[in-house]
């Protein structure tokens, strides 16, 4: 299967385009955002990486024909789980928090939670392909991001938030200027997780706590997440108190504690923290 085959993408104007991968049917697909700059181009998230992401934005004509534009284009995860860093080793500039560069450069399948199955697949992307092998292949990061860093497009910026909990070196992405929030798994419309091996509650807590005070403050409108779709600044109000509100009852606590211990089990089964 090629690239274009595989992947599909909507514009959703202003230089911005929705990428997810067509064959990839479940809750752990990851959105794939393209923001077109006038002096650099970045992709937020790589998905799995099966087919080349890069061939298929170049195929597609979406960084268009500006012979003045010389930048490589820069890939950056919002955080190192494999849904959303498995295409980072096909682009020349990569970016994450300081906290995951070890679990990419090491090709660490332990801290990358990589748990993938025969039935997410609905279309093989090549024959025999399976399952059982897919890793996340190890790269050494170029751009390693830390708290406010600010990556410069020319005509927008995205300043990195640095919001731990879901893991540690979880990030958003936060263009002020147009009020949009590129948050990966921080925050989504669904079910938040905080109980996979790098996980951490209290760090979860104040992260939410960081949003709703993004809300209160207007400096966002807008928020395209690493999973299902986009949505505005009253849903993200009422999803990150509805986590602070839940995260302290007894329930939630032992329901993270249950689920954590199963995670790690599994994960150890079938990865291990050796490069790949």
């Amino acid at each position: 299967m090629s690239a274009t085959d595989w992947y599909a993408h909507k514009s959703l104007g202003e230089g911005l385009y929705w990428i997810q991968e067509k064959f990839f049917e479940s809750s752990n697909r990851a959105n794939i955002w393209l923001l077109r700059g006038s002096h650099q181009d970045v992709v937020i998230d790589t998905g799995l990486g099966l087919r080349s992401l890069p061939d298929y934005i170049n195929t597609k004509g979406l960084l268009g024909d500006d012979p003045q534009r010389k930048n490589p284009l820069l890939a950056i995860a919002t955080h190192a789980h494999f849904d959303h860093s498995g295409g980072l080793h096909q682009f020349e500039q990569v970016g994450i928090h300081s906290a995951e560069v070890d679990a990419l450069a090491n090709g660490d399948n332990f801290e990358t939670v990589t748990w993938l199955s025969d039935r997410e697949i609905v279309q093989s992307p090549w024959p025999g392909w399976s399952a059982r092998e897919y890793r996340v292949k190890a790269v050494q990061p170029t751009h390693i991001l830390q708290e406010g860093d600010v990556i410069n497009l020319g005509d927008r910026q995205l300043t990195v938030l640095h919001m731990p909990g879901h893991s540690r070196g979880s990030i958003c992405l936060h263009d002020g200027d147009n009020k949009m929030l590129f948050s990966g798994d921080v925050v989504y419309d669904g079910a938040m997780i905080d109980w996979l091996p790098t996980s951490r509650v209290s760090d979860y807590v104040s992260s939410c706590e960081r949003l709703v005070g993004l809300v209160d403050s207007e400096q966002v409108d807008q928020v395209m997440p690493g999973h299902y779709h986009t949505f505005g600044a009253k849903r993200l109000h009422r999803i990150a108190s509805g986590y602070i509100d839940r995260a302290g009852t007894c329930s939630a606590r032992f329901s993270t504690f249950a689920w954590r211990t199963l995670a790690r089990l599994a994960l150890r089964a079938s990865n291990t923290r050796s490069a790949c």
